[in-house]
């Protein structure tokens, strides 16, 4: 007879309503006791019908005055009770009934303090922009670039561009990280965790999901982590097809990071994302994103390994980032602060 843990789900939302009910729906669909699942909202104030959604599969819905994700995920955690916690962002949805259980298993290993599916599910008839991301194997086409992504990419046929220390375990990889500034991006879009591990970091008003493996790291510097990449996906409906909404959550991905930059515990505390940086050390991908053709290479490179027209976002998204991100550090560079509003804001 198969042992079901207990488990927390926390879902940060601000106006999710348009993507929110797909997500329940995907959860309240697992192959898992629905008792054992216990489903937190944490909102940032939605004025549209994301907490009817909410209420009506019977999510305990957590106010987050601070409104933004990690802040939902933080007031999430001190809410909680289970012995394991997933954060899934309302944006996600679980591809298949046993994805729960497989994201679970990994915990049979007593080393194993967190578990992440190591792709995006490709859906061939979604947005062009969720393609990309899910071939890309990033949201950020500068993640990517740097190595430091975390889901597999069609184009390199790697999960990410970092060494890590990896042990096959046929069901997942087991991971092994000692060095807090050589970390991918790992913990957002479900993400499942040991409870006993995250009450060992100094959580606050934010938890910085990228950041909870580095932060220990700090704070035990003689420690290893062991974690479990899952040969399973997750779907990220991100922007779906809309650029204007690829531009606003790369506004906000940087003004967030400046916002909040002496706050955090990963390696953009060392300034990676600086303008000098991105100038100087990061001048390849000035050069890569400006020239247009070796992005546009890149494209053609990744339609012959998987065919999708997707791939020829993929300089504009370069392009884009660059101007995007070059322009807010330039105004931080000169002491002029652009803190992202999430007044308006919906998915």
């Amino acid at each position: 007879m198969a042992a079901y843990f207990d488990i927390d789900i926390v879902i940060p939302t601000l106006n999710s309503g348009k993507i929110l009910k797909k997500c329940l729906d995907s959860i309240k669909k697992q192959n898992y006791p629905s008792t054992k699942i216990h489903l937190y909202i944490s909102d940032g104030g939605s004025t549209d019908n994301t907490l009817k959604i909410a209420k009506l599969h019977k999510a305990k819905i957590l106010k987050n005055p601070l409104k933004t994700a990690e802040a939902g995920k933080a007031v999430g955690l001190k809410n909680s009770k289970s012995k394991y916690i997933s954060f899934i962002d309302s944006d996600n949805i679980l591809p298949h009934k046993n994805w729960l259980s497989q994201m679970l298993l990994p915990f049979k290993d007593p080393q194993i303090i967190g578990s992440e599916p190591i792709s995006f599910t490709y859906r061939k008839n979604s947005g062009y922009i969720e393609r990309y991301s899910a071939l890309l194997g990033a949201n950020d086409p500068y993640a990517y670039f740097t190595g430091n992504y975390d889901r597999y990419s069609y184009l390199s046929n790697k999960w990410t561009g970092l060494k890590i220390n990896t042990k096959d375990k046929k069901s997942y990889l087991k991971l092994k990280f000692v060095d807090s500034g050589l970390l991918p991006t790992i913990g957002a879009n479900g993400t499942v965790y040991r409870r006993n591990f995250l009450n060992k970091l100094d959580i606050k008003n934010y938890l910085f999901d990228i950041d909870l493996i580095s932060q220990y790291l700090n704070k035990y510097p003689k420690s290893s982590i062991y974690f479990a990449k899952t040969s399973n996906s997750i779907i990220h409906t991100y922007c779906e097809s809309s650029f204007k909404k690829f531009i606003q959550k790369q506004k906000r991905r940087v003004k967030d990071l400046l916002q909040h930059q002496n706050d955090r515990q990963y390696i953009w505390n060392k300034n990676q994302f600086s303008l000098i940086n991105l100038l100087k050390n990061n001048l390849s991908f000035a050069l890569y994103s400006l020239l247009i053709i070796p992005a546009l290479f890149d494209s053609f490179r990744g339609y012959t390994k998987k065919p999708d027209l997707a791939w020829f976002f993929h300089p504009l998204a370069c392009f884009t980032t660059f101007i995007i991100y070059s322009y807010y550090f330039s105004l931080n560079l000169f002491g002029i602060k652009s803190v992202q509003s999430r007044s308006t804001w919906s998915q």
